[in-house]
C-alpha cells in the first residue's frame, strides 16, 4: 500500500464524497493531509529482498512459490529477510511439503492491481512456479481505482498463472480501517469501501479458479488489537509479528493447494515458528 497517498488526497470516490457535502469533502481532505504527515515514508520504497531456497537442507527438488501485488507481499516493514511475508511462507510451506521452497517475488512498493500485469511480463518465459500468492488491493482503494476495473486486472493475472501451471491463492485487500494514523469518519469511509474491494476480489478469485483468504476476518482484528506489535514503525505497514500472522493466515489453503501438484501426502498444517534463516 502507498503511505503517501492516503484515502481522500489520492482519492476515496466521488460518490462517496460528494454525498457528505462541500463540509464533509473538506473534513476528509485536512484529515487525510493529517495521515500524511502521522506516517510519512520512514522505511522507504525498497522492501528487503527474500528471494533464495529457503530450508534448502531438506531433500528434493524445491517447489516455486510466486509473491505477486503490493508493499505486503513484498514484505515492506519488515527488517530480515525470514520476517517477510515471502520468507515466512516459504519457511512454512518448506516444513509442510518436507522439501525445499524457492521464492521469487515480483511484488513492487505501490502497486495497485493494474501492475500485476506488469509483474508477471517481467517473469522468464519458462518460469513454471508451483504456487503463486497475490496480495493487493489497499492502492486501488486509496487511488479511487473502480471495484469492477480492479477486479478484472486480478482475474487475468489468475488466468495468466494458471496458463503457467501454478495455482493461485488470493489474500483479499486488507481492513483499511485498522490504521490508526487515520482519523474518523476517513479511517470508517476506508474501512468501507476495503470490505467491498476484498469481497469482489473473492469473487473474482473463485470465477477464475484461484482460492481466496480474507485478510480482514482472519488478521484484521489482531491488528485493531495490538497495533504497536502488530505494525511496524510507520504504523501503516506489517511488522515482522503482522506479517507472521498474516502468513499464519495464508499457509493453510496454500499447503493445501500445493500438496497435490508436488506429490506430498496430506497433513496437520502447524503454526509458522520463527526457525532459522535457511
Amino acid at each position: 500500500m502507498s503511505r503517501t497517498r492516503i484515502l481522500v488526497s489520492s482519492g476515496l470516490g466521488i460518490a462517496s464524497l460528494a454525498a457528505l457535502g462541500v463540509g464533509g469533502r473538506l473534513l476528509l481532505t485536512r484529515q487525510a493531509a493529517i495521515a500524511r504527515r502521522r506516517i510519512g515514508k520512514p522505511l522507504g520504497e525498497e522492501s528487503i529482498d527474500a528471494d533464495r531456497v529457503w530450508r534448502r537442507s531438506l531433500a528434493g527438488k524445491p517447489a516455486e512459490l510466486l509473491l505477486l501485488g503490493d508493499s505486503l507481499a513484498a514484505g515492506l516493514g519488515a527488517e530480515r529477510r525470514k520476517d517477510t511475508l515471502g520468507g515466512r511462507l516459504s519457511k512454512g510451506l518448506a516444513r509442510q511439503l518436507g522439501r525445499p521452497v524457492r521464492l521469487r517475488t515480483v511484488a513492487q512498493v505501490g502497486s495497485e492491481s493494474s501492475a500485476l500485469a506488469t509483474q508477471l511480463d517481467s517473469l522468464p518465459p519458462g518460469y513454471r512456479p508451483d504456487a503463486a500468492v497475490i496480495v493487493v488491493g489497499g492502492n486501488d482503494v486509496t487511488h479511487r481505482v473502480p471495484i469492477a476495473e480492479s477486479v478484472a486486472h486480478l482475474k487475468a493475472a489468475i488466468e495468466r498463472l494458471r496458463q503457467r501451471g501454478a495455482v493461485a491463492i488470493v489474500g483479499t485487500c486488507p481492513d483499511l480501517g485498522a490504521l490508526r494514523p487515520v482519523p474518523q469518519p476517513l479511517r470508517t469511509l476506508g474501512a468501507r469501501l476495503s470490505w467491498q474491494l476484498a469481497a469482489a476480489q473473492a469473487a473474482a478469485a473463485a470465477d477464475a479458479g484461484a482460492v481466496s483468504v480474507d485478510l480482514r476476518r482472519a488478521v484484521g482484528p489482531i491488528f485493531v488489537d495490538d497495533p504497536d506489535g502488530m505494525f511496524s514503525l510507520d504504523r501503516f505497514h506489517p511488522s515482522a509479528l503482522g506479517y507472521r500472522r498474516t502468513a499464519e493466515a495464508l499457509l493453510p489453503a496454500l499447503a493445501e493447494l500445493v500438496r497435490p501438484t508436488v506429490g506430498v501426502p496430506g497433513q496437520n498444517v502447524r503454526d509458522l515458528a520463527p526457525g532459522d534463516d535457511s
